[in-house]
């Protein structure tokens, strides 16, 4: 982080931190700390966290050489598969390894406690993740709004939506117009909304079932298209497009 951090000074680069619950883990408010000196002095270095406690990456990857367990302060029980909830010990962490199939794990590398703190920061941004395995693909948002709106009142609900739409799209907008269309309700946006009732919204993906529907959401509209409609999902509705960098950004 201090590296970084430096980088962006001396070249005047701007920094984003992805994931820093799984970046910085159990030194995760140590690291905030620093983000948040470096730009009381005009840098403009962002963060942002996804609200659980466990990561996911494959088995065979280079998050595993040598030296991971005293670099990211976990053991071999650590390590979750997903689909059974087999918790590793060496000798099966070794065969899942040197294997040739790439075996998503899960990493429980942070307590409640530090995520909950990251989450509450009110300069930390909400992300997902692409996924699919991982209950963040489909549960961030509700969870957010169910476990630390709702539940702990950790973060006011006006927040936590500023959190999810208009902070990332602040973000991006140096690297591409479209952003400046986004995370806002105002003339000339794009129709993106969500009709939720507080009260009711719930993430129901878990590490077993990771794409289970969250419940809550009365309407959905993207792109000025009806995606939930009275709670129910429109079949074959697929509006969404993924937002670009600008050609002159590059």
């Amino acid at each position: 982080m201090s590296e970084v951090i430096g980088a962006a000074a001396i070249s005047g680069a701007a920094v984003h931190i992805a994931h820093v619950n799984s970046t910085c883990r159990r030194d995760a408010a140590e690291c905030l700390s620093m983000m948040a000196g470096a730009r009381a002095r005009g840098l403009d270095v962002t963060t942002e966290v996804y609200p659980y406690t466990a990561g996911m990456t494959f088995i065979n990857s280079a998050v595993f050489n040598p030296g991971w367990r005293e670099k990211r302060g976990i053991d071999y029980s650590d390590l979750e598969l997903p689909e059974s909830g087999e918790r590793l010990t060496r000798e099966r962490f070794d065969e899942l390894h040197a294997g040739q199939e790439p075996r998503l794990v899960l990493l429980h590398q942070n307590p409640d406690e530090v995520v909950d703190a990251i989450v509450a920061d009110p300069a930390v941004a909400i992300a997902s993740d692409g996924f699919k395995d991982h209950p963040r693909g489909a549960g961030t948002r509700a969870r957010v709004l169910a476990r630390y709106v709702r539940e702990q009142k950790s973060v006011t609900l006006s927040t936590a939506i500023r959190k999810m739409s208009l902070m990332p799209a602040q973000r991006l907008e140096k690297a591409t117009r479209q952003a400046t269309r986004l995370g806002r309700v105002q003339e000339g946006a794009q129709a993106d909304l969500v009709v939720f009732n507080p009260q009711t919204v719930q993430d129901r993906s878990t590490f077993r079932a990771p794409t289970e529907a969250s419940v809550g959401v009365r309407y959905l509209v993207v792109a000025g298209t009806v995606v939930v409609n009275d709670g129910h999902l429109m079949e074959g509705v697929a509006p969404g497009r993924a937002v670009v960098r600008d050609i002159a950004a590059r």
